[in-house]
């Protein structure tokens, strides 16, 4: 598996994914093991992943149970070898999906429950100030509607979701008002 570390596009990769990670707010070891994962023409056990990016091999089972919380790593058994190998999702729709959802549980639900509370609290309440009602309401509904919006469009088939991204902008010929013609 070192070879892999030995090209230099696959090292820019995961080079690169672990900076990536990092922007979206994952550990960099962790999506360095992604990417290694993503890559790997077979399952790796712990040991080649911490030999292959010279992490420390907690770091290495770390990064492996939450990519396995995320549902975009999984562990396989190979017959003859006791220890638990480990392969990524490759499906890039999949992947998208699978983290779009676990970040949607772990951000955005508990921030709309929040906000919910909040918009109860702020009617009993007299002496907020209207703006704060106001912009808590907006966010509310916002996140509520993106939310709703999310709910409908992870259960279209693949294909569907192809085809809508790939519309773009284009979409808006299809909306009544919108004609397609103005720009955003």
């Amino acid at each position: 598996m070192a070879d892999l570390m030995d090209i230099p596009e696959a090292r820019a990769f995961i080079l690169h994914w672990g900076e990536m990670g990092s922007a979206w707010g994952v550990n960099r070891s962790v999506a360095q093991i992604h990417a290694l994962l993503y890559l790997s023409d077979g399952p790796l056990h712990a040991e080649e992943i911490t030999e292959v990016l010279g992490l420390a091999r907690s770091n290495v089972s770390t990064g492996l149970k939450e990519l396995q919380s995320y549902g975009i790593v999984r562990r396989v058994h190979i017959e003859g070898d006791r220890r638990d190998h480990f392969v990524a999702e490759t499906d890039l729709w999949e992947v998208l999906m699978r983290l779009a959802e676990e970040r949607k549980k772990r951000e955005l639900d508990p921030t709309i429950r929040l906000l919910g509370e909040l918009s109860d609290s702020i009617k009993a309440r007299g002496e907020v100030p209207p703006h704060v009602r106001e912009r808590i309401g907006r966010m509310h509904e916002f996140i509520g509607t993106l939310t709703g919006w999310y709910a409908d469009v992870r259960h279209l088939p693949k294909p569907t979701l192809v085809r809508l991204m790939k519309l773009g902008r284009g979409i808006a010929r299809f909306l009544p008002g919108m004609g397609g013609g103005e720009k955003s």
